[in-house]
């Protein structure tokens, strides 16, 4: 990969050819390639936007002017454009580079973007600073794989286009419906006004009816008329209603052709939509050809595109998918709603043999709830597969259209916990606080895919109002029986409690402690809301001591709530809380967050120890 290891600069790389650049293109896709099937990642998006990425960096400073990325997934390119190629084998990787922009990482990287749609909100925010301080530079936002699904774009789009801020926004289009196609004439006439000379006539004319007198209210006529002409024959698009440019649509893959366009869009004085047509997983056959597995990978045989040689073990998602095919058999109102993520909460076999009773909503999170409630309100019974961190999106929906009417809908909280790779804004560490502040929700914490399925089809079938089931991104640790109780392992000198799959780590850190001669009682807690304090008082006044540990912040965490239920009660034992605190978690694998944050099963054994100290 000789001619890209030799650009380590904005100005090299502004200095290359077309029959150069088109070679930086193939090696860059190649690298890409080759990391990613080291470290996973995103890969399909960011093999989309090569040529997209390039043009960018060549005819915007980023170091300067503004990209903002939506979703944050596509910027992989970008990073190694600016900077970061050496790095790039420490991708998502604990220490490393994060798989998402990261303004902290580089001043190339304008904004933290994880959650889609918010990219025009933000770019406006950053027009509108511009022109209040009197600085120069430009601001773009680069949208994509499915954030017009959502809600929020079509807030800041809306208010873009009327605030007449230079700003450009580049909808990347790979394979999305964005607009209808109207046939030959629209075609003709789109590419009419991406041709050089239109635009150059169209200057000229601006500037020479602008310094005759009356000029300028002459140019607004005869643009009206020209608009209205177009609309007669086409009609207009959504964008241009907003108030923006429309240029497009463009091959998102003809370098030449964006860098024109992208220079165009530059030297417009108002908000201006770029349409950019691109294929996801371009240039990798096996991410052509299946781009959703390739959205987001682990590590994978670059030559083949298969992932290693291993027995496939099912997942949460998995088992929680196949769970609710069984309950949809059974009971004719069960439908299942998602936002965007059919595959990845586990819903894909659900989708096949119940398509009219599975909702796919797109990126939409508040409207995914409050239909729920509108189901559940006429009788069905809706189950809402959400990510925790997406989730966090329908607070709102969740308080004013599911609980305070205090209807039943069942909420499948996947990737609850820390998520690993993906870092902070996909760590699933608050979900525990905002619902436990949800009057009337209950929440249960299966720790294994055999309690998983039990407390679903409890929560479906045996509960009432609104439910929400938590479990982790991944498969089982070492605790594999169904509970029977709340004490899993009986203990005379500590109590360490504890929900989810963390009572693996402290089942392995009693077993620690147990080498040193103390004896820990493990709980493990079904529910989080309402918590039953009986067995967790009953066993703290028998050892003395407790440590609650929770992959949550500690702001609304349980162990807050029964640490201060025991002293109520006149129950004062030497506590010790072990949390995420009041932070927002890195990247790195799991393994390695628990280390950091005091939760793995050495680090846990030893704060018991520290409790026992304390007390003597």
């Amino acid at each position: 990969m000789s001619l890209l290891n030799q650009i380590n600069s904005r100005q090299e790389l502004c200095a290359l050819d077309q029959q150069q650049l088109r070679l930086l293109c193939d090696e860059l896709r190649q690298f890409l390639v080759l990391h990613v099937a080291q470290t996973g990642g995103h890969l399909a998006s960011n093999l989309g936007v090569v040529e997209l990425t390039v043009a960018l960096e060549r005819v915007f400073d980023t170091s300067k002017d503004r990209l903002v990325f939506d979703v944050g997934h596509q910027s992989y390119v970008h990073k190694i454009l600016t900077g970061r190629r050496e790095g790039f084998s420490s991708l998502r990787t604990f220490g490393g580079l994060s798989g998402f922009p990261k303004p902290s990482e580089s001043p190339c990287d304008a904004f933290v973007a994880g959650h889609a749609s918010s990219a025009v909100s933000t770019a406006l925010g950053m027009a509108r600073a511009r022109t209040l301080q009197k600085e120069d530079y430009h601001v773009i936002a680069l949208m994509g794989d499915g954030a017009l699904t959502g809600g929020l774009a079509y807030e800041g789009l809306n208010d873009a286009g009327e605030s007449n801020e230079p700003l450009i926004v580049i909808l990347n289009d790979n394979g999305m419906s964005i607009t209808p196609n109207v046939g030959g004439i629209s075609r003709h006439l789109s590419l009419l006004r991406t041709r050089a000379g239109y635009f150059r006539l169209k200057k000229i004319y601006r500037s020479v009816t602008g310094a005759l007198p009356g000029g300028k209210a002459v140019y607004r006529f005869t643009h009206r008329m020209k608009e209205r002409m177009k609309r007669m024959l086409l009609g207009s698009t959504l964008f241009e209603e907003m108030g923006f440019e429309y240029y497009g649509p463009v091959d998102g893959h003809n370098l030449e052709r964006l860098e024109y366009m992208l220079r165009l869009a530059k030297s417009c004085q108002k908000p201006v939509l770029l349409h950019v047509i691109t294929k996801k997983g371009k240039g990798y056959a096996p991410a052509e050809e299946n781009p959703d597995v390739f959205h987001g990978i682990g590590s994978f045989d670059p030559e083949s595109g298969k992932p290693p040689l291993c027995s496939h073990l099912p997942s949460f998602s998995d088992t929680f998918g196949k769970t609710l095919c069984d309950l949809a058999r059974e009971e004719p109102r069960l439908c299942a709603i998602t936002a965007a993520m059919v595959g990845g909460t586990g819903l894909t076999e659900f989708a096949r043999e119940f398509p009219e009773r599975c909702f796919d909503v797109g990126i939409a999170e508040g409207h995914a709830v409050t239909m729920a409630g509108g189901l559940a309100k006429q009788g069905m019974l809706p189950v809402v597969a959400i990510y925790s961190t997406f989730l966090q999106r329908a607070y709102d929906m969740l308080l004013q259209d599911v609980a305070m009417q205090k209807l039943h809908v069942v909420f499948a909280v996947d990737r609850a916990g820390l998520v690993g790779e993906d870092g902070e804004t996909h760590q699933g560490v608050f979900d525990i606080s905002y619902l436990r502040s949800v009057p009337g929700m209950q929440i249960l914490c299966p720790a294994n895919q055999e309690e998983l399925t039990d407390m679903l089809r409890k929560a479906v079938l045996e509960m009432d109002g609104p439910v929400a089931v938590r479990y982790p991104r991944g498969c089982d640790g070492v605790f594999t029986e169904v509970a029977k109780s709340t004490v899993v392992r009986e203990g005379s000198d500590i109590t360490l409690i504890g929900y989810g799959r963390l009572i693996n780590n402290l089942l392995e850190a009693a077993d620690l402690l147990e080498r040193t001669g103390i004896h820990a009682e493990v709980l493990k807690l079904p529910s989080v809301k309402p918590i039953d304090m009986r067995p967790i008082a009953a066993s703290v006044k028998k050892t003395g001591a407790m440590v609650v540990a929770e992959e949550a912040v500690c702001i609304g965490c349980a162990g807050k709530e029964i640490a201060a239920s025991l002293r109520t009660s006149g129950i004062n034992v030497p506590t010790r809380l072990v949390n995420i605190g009041d932070r927002f978690v890195t990247h790195g694998n799991v393994s390695s967050l628990y280390h950091l944050l005091g939760l793995d099963a050495a680090s846990l054994a030893q704060t018991a120890q520290e409790v026992l100290q304390h007390e003597a």
